[in-house]
């Protein structure tokens, strides 16, 4: 068989399965951030986007914007190569040290992305600690995952958000483990958040390390904007606190922060840092400009809060079923994956609306969802709009509606 045909059979069976990817074609426009250009066969049209992690549209915002084009007219574009042979810029180590003040730990360690950051962390701990036993949640992103697996120690899944299951499974280790507690502080499909506290409280009974992906709350939770563990004063119980820049930050990249020794270990060790260009020095301008605003101000964080209570309110209203959780990811609930892009390509076609399917494997079978991220910039205007196109598509599809 011809490898293309090889390929065509799996493609064919996707779409079959409606879980099929079409990525729709956007163009970002400086200042009118949620509305973008959507270039299609027919030619363009301005449409609103519902599905953006650009949180707080701080990717538009004018000092983060200002910082990355001077940078970029001072220093110019590329790093120049990976930070242990030609790239290791001023503005790397200017906004190590605003991510480690941002989480009060002494050191930070910049990535190409979040992805990079968890695989390259979490591989470089397993793979070196002695009888090293990573224990994670059910629902970790697949970046935890992936680094989990390179690092080929054991490893132990806990029931999801289960501090018993996780203690049952914490005691069963052998006293000389170097026990790994690996989760997320807000996990992004259902927008639920984890009992940091209470995980703290076990990993300390079990001197366990633990480490918290926070890259869905940084920038939005907590005084200055440093996660969920900040909003709860439990940053300094956390061992190592993962981030990234693209998300609230509105730029690009992932990092660690943790200990001085920490960050030196996993710098010196981890080769998804060792042997990867730097991130532009424009864009670490930008990102620490960003970061430096969040801190300061919670302008932005603030009216995010205002939109999503708002939505909520407004779907409730009306019967839309949605997960009711504690974060500002508003997850949709269609559970049929032919539905959830029909509906995803009726609200970009009729209605200017763009929102991605999320069907499997983002998500298990049966529980497919257009997951909804209000911002500051959205007006209440667009979110009326968004809302009167969701009831006439219940109506019209025949989709279920909550029961109040």
């Amino acid at each position: 068989m011809h490898f293309d045909d090889m390929f065509q059979v799996q493609l064919d069976q996707l779409r079959e399965e409606g879980n099929y990817r079409i990525f729709a074609e956007l163009q970002r426009q400086c200042g009118a951030f949620p509305k973008v250009i959507n270039h299609h066969k027919e030619g363009t049209r301005d449409v609103t986007v519902w599905c953006s992690n650009d949180y707080l549209g701080m990717g538009q915002n004018p000092k983060v914007i200002d910082a990355m084009v001077r940078t970029v007219q001072n220093c110019g574009t590329g790093a120049g190569g990976t930070r242990n042979i030609s790239g290791n810029a001023y503005h790397h180590k200017r906004l190590e040290e605003e991510l480690a003040d941002l989480h009060g730990k002494q050191n930070a360690l910049l990535f190409t992305s979040g992805y990079v950051s968890n695989w390259a962390a979490l591989s470089t701990l397993g793979a070196r600690l002695p009888n090293a036993v990573i224990l994670s949640d059910a629902l970790n992103h697949a970046s935890m995952i992936e680094g989990i697996r390179h690092a080929r120690c054991r490893k132990v899944i806990w029931n999801h958000n289960d501090v018993e299951d996780l203690e049952r499974k914490l005691a069963a280790l052998p006293a000389n483990a170097t026990k790994i507690v690996a989760f997320e502080s807000v996990y992004s499909m259902d927008g639920d958040i984890a009992p940091i506290r209470e995980i703290c409280d076990v990993a300390d009974e079990y001197s366990a390390m633990t480490y918290i992906d926070e890259v869905h709350a940084v920038g939005m939770y907590g005084p200055r904007g440093g996660g969920v563990a900040e909003r709860e004063g439990l940053m300094d119980r956390i061992t190592l606190i993962e981030g990234t820049l693209g998300k609230a930050f509105g730029v690009v990249g992932g990092y660690i922060t943790g200990s001085h020794a920490l960050c030196d270990f996993i710098r010196s060790f981890a080769s998804g840092f060792i042997f990867t260009t730097a991130l532009p020095p424009a864009v670490a301008a930008a990102a620490s400009t960003s970061v430096r605003h969040l801190k300061q101000i919670s302008r932005e964080r603030d009216m995010q809060k205002r939109q999503v209570a708002r939505l909520r309110a407004r779907l409730d209203a009306e019967g839309i079923p949605h997960v009711n959780n504690p974060s500002h990811i508003i997850p949709v609930m269609v559970k049929d994956p032919v539905k959830c892009r029909m509906l995803s390509d009726i609200l970009m076609d009729q209605f200017d609306i763009y929102v991605q399917p999320i069907n499997y494997p983002t998500v298990p079978k049966g529980t497919e969802r257009l997951r909804f991220t209000p911002g500051p910039l959205h007006s209440d205007a667009d979110i009326e709009y968004l809302v009167e196109a969701l009831k006439t598509l219940w109506k019209q599809c025949a989709i279920a509606r909550a029961v109040a």
